[in-house]
């Protein structure tokens, strides 16, 4: 992000959702060019569940910058808050733009690109899987400043490989995204599995920010 070496960079405490998260095991930055231009309602959250495969589908309206939305895969349900706001009780993943933390876990990266080539989870092992990391400059959470080399930083976990779901490459103008299309293991912090796989990341109007994740859930043994 080299725009931001032209100028003060100012980043914030998201304080009490770092207390919630301080018990991890221990977003790329992207689309910062975009911004909604719709207003279509196509749904929110858990819109697709197939109980009988396990699977279902994910959609989330990411584009505020300022915004977690967190994922309760059990209870099927998705909270927003904001980013200095308190997680809800029960959650299991959130995302923020396309950053993505976890709530205890940690996540592997697969070279599978649907759920039935994922590898049988005895073949791995605890070493092959990411936990979140704190982090004070990826989470970016205010542009207006940016031509003025000034973007705001919420300081929080973020989860490295999770995040891998979606490059962007800003080296460019405007910027490069390439989703890994790649299947992610996240090891639950109850020790379930859950297998994500971002499918989407703009809505049908080719605005950035709208995310469409597929997940099972449980992956079973």
């Amino acid at each position: 992000m080299i725009m931001r070496l032209h100028g003060p960079v100012i980043s914030f405490m998201a304080g009490t959702a770092a207390m919630v998260s301080l018990a991890s095991c221990n977003g790329i930055f992207g689309g910062i060019y975009d911004a909604p231009e719709t207003d279509a309602d196509i749904g929110y959250g858990f819109i697709v569940v197939d109980d009988e495969r396990r699977t279902g589908r994910i959609y989330i309206d990411a584009t505020d910058y300022a915004e977690w939305h967190y994922i309760d895969l059990d209870g099927r349900r998705v909270v927003q808050t904001p980013v200095e706001g308190m997680p809800p009780e029960r959650w299991d993943f959130a995302v923020h733009r396309y950053d993505a933390k976890t709530n205890g876990g940690a996540v592997w990266e697969s070279a599978a690109g649907d759920f039935g080539s994922i590898p049988d989870l005895g073949t791995l092992s605890p070493d092959d899987f990411t936990c979140d990391e704190w982090t004070t400059d990826r989470i970016t959470v205010d542009m207006s400043q940016m031509m003025d080399g000034v973007i705001v930083y919420a300081e929080d976990y973020r989860n490295p490989c999770l995040s891998r779901w979606l490059d962007v490459d800003t080296s460019t103008m405007p910027p490069i995204y390439t989703l890994s299309g790649k299947v992610y293991l996240l090891r639950l912090a109850d020790g379930t599995h859950a297998a994500l796989r971002l499918a989407n990341f703009m809505d049908d109007a080719a605005v950035k920010g709208f995310l469409t994740i597929d997940y099972m859930y449980p992956v079973e043994p």
